[in-house]
């Protein structure tokens, strides 16, 4: 079971995220059947929200992670709740590129040049949109950097896929730290250090260290004291068949009489989990009856 915790130190200068999310990115991988490349790129995605989305207070909140880039991989987007239930689809789950110099994938060239949006929707009259330029494509970085511009809070997030020869996740997670106002120069310089020095995030996953080990490894030689309310990442997709019948009669009765008219059935697919919703002639009139003029 995948496990999120998270955590501060006793002086409140730091909160830490830790995160395992191997099975929930092995469930993205297997839905929309991506090469590796792009499983290693949404599989980041995912557990950056996962781990944003701990950090929401309702319910019903939501984050939205969004990233238009100019390459391969096309536009990027994972949705989180306040629960750690996530899901995402990437715009070509098949781009692929040669590992890069450094012997990894290479993430950063698939999603190329852009923008990162991060959309928080708290049930207010509108969301809150924040929007940065990707530095470097490589998704921990270029969160990193939303949260200096937009947040003004000091950030350091590692992500990390490990994909198997059969393109299955072998491990994925991922770990974030941020600085709360009480911290000075010298906490600060003391985790860049620790930090520097830490395996990868595959590699203690690979490991076996648990989530709880890793985020007292990121912040060794600090009092730390760890929420016992873990939470667990899951991929879940929120579609309905009652869904798509609302998507349908919003696009009016007009649009609704032109697909009787020239198709006699329509079919709705969801991005997030592929699935199909196939409505006969008799169900679009049904709704062609419930919709505005």
């Amino acid at each position: 079971m995948d496990t999120l915790i998270r955590g501060n130190s006793t002086d409140g200068a730091i909160r830490v995220f830790s995160a395992i999310t191997t099975d929930t990115v092995n469930e993205a991988r297997r839905i929309h059947n991506t090469s590796a490349t792009a499983s290693a790129a949404l599989g980041r995605l995912l557990t950056a929200a996962a781990i944003m989305g701990v950090q929401l207070k309702g319910d019903d909140d939501s984050v939205t992670l969004q990233i238009n880039g100019d390459g391969a991989i096309g536009m990027m987007v994972a949705v989180t709740d306040s629960r750690a239930h996530v899901r995402g689809y990437v715009e070509n789950p098949y781009a692929d590129l040669p590992v890069n110099p450094k012997g990894k994938l290479d993430v950063g060239g698939v999603v190329g040049k852009g923008f990162l949006s991060v959309i928080r929707d708290l049930n207010m009259k509108e969301p809150y949109i924040g929007r940065t330029p990707l530095i470097s494509g490589e998704i921990a970085e270029d969160i990193t950097y939303y949260y200096a511009k937009s947040e003004q809070v000091p950030t350091a997030l590692a992500l990390g896929v490990l994909v198997d020869t059969d393109l299955s996740i072998k491990a994925a997670g991922g770990y974030m730290i941020q600085l709360m106002p009480e911290a000075d120069d010298q906490t600060a310089e003391r985790l860049t250090e620790q930090i520097g020095v830490l395996p990868s995030v595959t590699d203690m996953i690979n490991d076996g260290m648990s989530a709880e080990d890793i985020a007292f490894a990121v912040t060794s030689g600090f009092d730390m004291l760890l929420e016992n309310n873990a939470a667990h990442p899951t991929y879940e997709c929120k579609c309905s068949r009652e869904r798509m019948e609302r998507a349908l009669i919003s696009i009016g009765r007009d649009e609704i009489k032109s697909i009787i008219d020239e198709q006699g059935e329509a079919e709705m697919g969801c991005r997030f989990c592929d699935k199909k919703y196939i409505f006969n002639k008799e169900e679009l009139n049904d709704l062609y009856m419930k919709a505005k003029g």
